[in-house]
């Protein structure tokens, strides 16, 4: 597995996110799958203290017992649905950052990431907040999620008197979501902050699973709910041709879609999650096809003409 660059931290080129973890999966699942990432060459683990109200912390940290060593551990604190724990304020900061060390059991993080804005805390308390930690040995980097382009030069400028900067954004991105094309990953390049996008398969719909003409897989996310409507006509024809153009290649649809996402040069991990041990395997694998110019284009073709 080849590894990119989020700050000081080395991280193979796709992550697992550990949503599921503590909903879909229990703890045996989740070493399970944390065991088949490792042995793919997969080091990078995404969670939050949101996810399961804390159990995916748990389940990970339990799961890495006896060889954390061999992982980048990044979870996220701030997010307006955690109660006395949302937004940035500098206290907020702390003791969230205390709960989710006790949780994962370890001393350190190594991307301690706010999940969102909090448009009533200066950026620059946040930061020194996170300073703290930074300085304490608490957390090695530090990250957002959910930011604009305006919000991480805004946080970058701020950081000069903070003393410590945001190395990365994480934000959706995936051949059907392209809002971070208009301005941040150009911002991420600028600032040299690196790009994790989630929702890397459209909740699914790259997988290759839902094919037009054929019944959705019952009990999958866009089975029902507000996803649903991504299983528009118009995006199953796209699929249907990328379907076509990957294995016209000898290659799956998964394998485009991360691939894709692997050609933008700030993209440092593709995040994507996993329920069973098979799915983590084939996320790894999917990275290998290395796509070439020409590709890319007829990608883009497929995409913009459908």
């Amino acid at each position: 597995m080849d590894t990119r660059r989020i700050g000081s931290l080395d991280v193979s080129i796709v992550g697992v996110g550990c949503n599921n973890f503590g909903n879909k999966v229990d703890e045996a699942g989740t070493r399970a799958v944390v065991d088949a990432a490792l042995d793919a060459g997969v080091t990078f683990f995404d969670t939050a203290d949101i996810y399961a109200k804390g159990d995916s912390e748990t389940f990970l940290g339990r799961a890495l017992r006896g060889r954390r060593d061999r992982a980048v551990i990044a979870t996220k604190f701030g997010h307006k649905s955690a109660g006395p724990l949302a937004g940035g304020r500098p206290e907020t900061v702390r003791r969230a950052a205390v709960a989710s060390l006790r949780r994962l059991g370890v001393l350190r993080i190594d991307l301690y990431q706010m999940h969102q804005p909090d448009p009533s805390v200066p950026i620059d308390e946040t930061l020194g907040a996170l300073r703290e930690l930074v300085d304490a040995g608490a957390v090695r980097e530090i990250g957002c999620s959910n930011f604009s382009a305006e919000q991480l030069r805004d946080a970058e400028r701020a950081a000069a008197q903070a003393g410590v900067r945001f190395v990365s954004v994480q934000n959706e991105y995936s051949l059907f979501h392209r809002e971070p094309e208009q301005e941040v990953l150009d911002a991420c390049a600028e600032l040299g902050v690196a790009f994790l996008p989630y929702y890397p398969l459209a909740n699914g719909l790259l997988t290759g699973k839902y094919r037009r003409g054929r019944d959705v897989p019952q009990g999958t996310r866009l089975s029902g709910g507000r996803y649903a409507d991504l299983l528009s006509p118009h995006n199953l024809d796209v699929v249907e041709r990328l379907i076509a153009f990957a294995e016209s290649r000898g290659h799956s649809l998964l394998e485009l879609a991360v691939s894709w996402l692997l050609t933008h040069p700030t993209v440092a991990s593709v995040i994507a999650g996993a329920t069973r041990p098979e799915q983590v395997r084939a996320n790894a694998a999917a990275a290998g096809w290395r796509l070439s110019d020409d590709e890319r284009r007829e990608i883009e073709a497929i995409v913009s003409s459908a």
